[in-house]
């Protein structure tokens, strides 16, 4: 019998003893790499997060003690530790387990979590939330070292600091510079600064030195100047404890027995804000992914043997790659092109770019709305940044969009990335609001291809025709077609009629029009040939156009990849409102209704919104016969 098999929540993993535990971990990564190749998630940083996991489980008495994770990433162990063994397999599939922690899920989970760089703050609002009822658990916050870029992170850490409330901070680190000062010395140290010996002589030896006037003060100040350049020296932890916190580290990551003396003393005995800096290698356990930790982030199915995608190679380019090649066309041509993105190179398409121009590349880590602010500087410089960002995540940098970008006009492209529905990830990573929270703000452009070769010619028109802030939204996945040559730049706001017909208008968005024509089609089976519109701009609306659509259509159909609520569909009302207030077609809005969209497969979270052709076919026909 495995050990994993007698533990359903951390109580039962109390009761092993140390030398179990490195098996237990041994046995947590084989349920990890059965259940994530065959369906896919985000392995290396949760292999490399086994041992931290269980020594914050086996030191702390979760869930009344709260751990927060950033992101989720890293988050498997701990749901096969608290009750989720037996529905680990169906993570991240429709009616499953989250691919990260949620609160509705589990109570070990303390924060819903997706995005990074919260973790700090949120663990903060917990602690000073316990004080305030007078509580006295535990509050932990791990967080990865690419998420301590985010200046969220910092914001946290400096609020932190200068409250004397108990936290501790997990930095779990597995590619920062700072982890470069790991040695004997480092090892060393960490075993005097954790003596509770030492801490007590320490103390008692510097509250001595108070009592002795002048010369206390001077040897008191001697002293702290000393351990003040030692540290700056030695210890990789000077910048967190200049914000307040004390500092522990570095510990290794997969020593389950030096993680769990180090969680004991600080629970114990280090009161006030704590950072416990732990070393870990990404990927750990599983050769392919330690070598290759940014292709096995997150994964479809794969042979565990071979390391190699068993899913079909898809028959077209991603709009990522598209969208990665015209970029580098453009750029082989104009050298005032640069290109930025926030920790995402590869996802975004840029890698070929940053390979060809690096010195007109910029990845400013896990830091959207400086990626924004940084681009806005670029363009007064009267350069054409390039900023390439997931729709999801382009929302942390709203402001920054409104205040920096948009205010002034600047030329600034954006390329928001995973519009719409992106699947098993779930409500903290579809793109459902960029139309909505774009749509409102003045002085920009959004626009959205149909197929690859729209993308491309968007990207072209943007750079030749731009006056003021251009987005240019697309979704995960394949683009239908995508031409080798580069067509002409996209004429400027003008829609285009994909087919024509008299039963009424279906106004379709970027690759909702796909789906929309094959709506069509089953439409025509019934008699019904709807005219359709492939929509291109989100903003501005063309009035000569859509007056001529309206004039020919009293029942118009609008569908798209976004939250109906302020999208693409309610701007094309408010304009038909505004032209004709008292002859103003009747609308049918397809779209994300008002709610946060579930996690799972595509087709199914389609067919679940009925945005699927058949779906949208039935329900036209329904429009069309009240």
């Amino acid at each position: 019998m495995k050990l994993i098999d007698g533990i359903q929540s951390p109580t039962d993993l109390k009761k092993l003893s140390l030398s179990q535990l490195d098996q237990v971990a041994g046995e947590i990564r084989e349920i990890m790499l059965d259940k994530v190749s065959r369906h896919g998630g985000h392995l290396a940083s949760s292999l490399g997060a086994v041992e931290l996991t269980i020594a914050l489980h086996y030191c702390y008495d979760t869930p009344s003690d709260k751990l927060v994770w950033d992101v989720g990433h890293q988050s498997y162990a701990h749901k096969i530790l608290t009750g989720r063994r037996d529905r680990f397999g169906s993570l991240r599939q429709f009616g499953g387990i989250s691919g990260f922690p949620r609160v509705g899920e589990s109570d070990y989970d303390a924060v819903s979590v997706g995005h990074a760089s919260t973790s700090i703050s949120a663990g903060l609002g917990l602690a000073i939330g316990r004080d305030l009822k007078g509580q006295a658990h535990s509050v932990v916050a791990v967080i990865g070292d690419g998420s301590l870029s985010g200046g969220l992170a910092f914001e946290g850490l400096n609020n932190l600091g200068s409250l004397s409330t108990n936290m501790t901070v997990v930095l779990n680190d597995n590619r920062m510079s700072i982890s470069k000062n790991v040695g004997a010395l480092s090892r060393y140290l960490l075993r005097v600064i954790t003596d509770r010996r030492f801490n007590k002589i320490k103390s008692e030896v510097w509250e001595l030195t108070g009592h002795l006037s002048n010369v206390g003060k001077r040897i008191r100040s001697l002293v702290q100047n000393i351990d003040e350049a030692l540290k700056h020296l030695v210890i990789p932890g000077k910048l967190f404890e200049d914000l307040g916190l004390r500092y522990f580290g570095p510990v290794d990551g997969h020593n389950i027995a030096e993680m769990i003396e180090v969680f004991k003393f600080v629970r114990e005995s280090a009161p006030g804000p704590v950072l416990v800096h732990v070393l870990s290698t990404k990927g750990k356990g599983y050769s392919f992914a330690e070598s290759d930790a940014t292709k096995y982030h997150g994964v479809g199915s794969f042979s565990l043997s071979t390391g190699t995608a068993l899913a079909p190679a898809a028959s077209a380019p991603s709009y990522s790659d598209v969208f990665g090649a015209a970029i580098v066309e453009l750029a082989r041509e104009r050298d005032d092109i640069v290109a930025i993105t926030a920790a995402m190179p590869d996802g975004t398409g840029l890698s070929a770019f940053a390979k060809e121009f690096p010195g007109r590349f910029f990845d400013v880590g896990i830091a959207e709305s400086h990626a924004v602010t940084f681009a806005a500087g670029l363009a007064l410089k009267g350069l054409k940044p390039v900023v390439a960002i997931y729709s999801t995540f382009l929302q942390r940098a709203f402001d920054h969009i409104i205040h920096d970008v948009a205010l002034d006009k600047l030329n600034v492209t954006f390329c928001v990335d995973r519009a719409g529905i992106v699947g098993e990830d779930g409500p903290t990573h579809h793109g459902a609001f960029d139309c909505s929270y774009l749509r409102a703000i003045p002085n920009v452009v959004v626009m959205a291809p149909r197929n690859g070769d729209e993308l491309r010619r968007m990207l072209h028109a943007a750079m030749l025709y731009q006056n003021g802030p251009v987005f240019i939204r697309y979704p995960r996945g394949s683009s239908t077609y995508a031409p080798s040559v580069r067509g002409e730049a996209i004429p400027l706001f003008e829609p285009e009629i994909m087919r024509e017909g008299t039963s009424c208008a279906i106004v379709a968005l970027g690759d909702a029009a796909t789906t929309a024509e094959a709506a069509c089609a089953i439409l025509d089976e019934s008699g019904i040939r709807p005219e359709l519109v492939n929509a291109r701009f989100v903003k501005p609306l063309s009035p000569t156009f859509y007056g001529r659509l309206f004039g020919r259509h009293r029942r118009v159909i609008t569908v798209e990849n976004n939250a109906l609520a302020g999208g693409f569909g309610a701007g094309l009302m408010e304009l038909a409102s505004s032209m004709n207030a008292s002859g103003a077609p009747a609308f049918l809005r397809l779209g994300y209704p008002d709610e946060f969209i579930a996690h799972g497969g595509m087709k199914q979270l389609m067919e679940n919104l009925e945005l699927d052709p058949a779906a949208i076919a039935r329900r036209v026909k329904e429009f069309l016969t009240v």
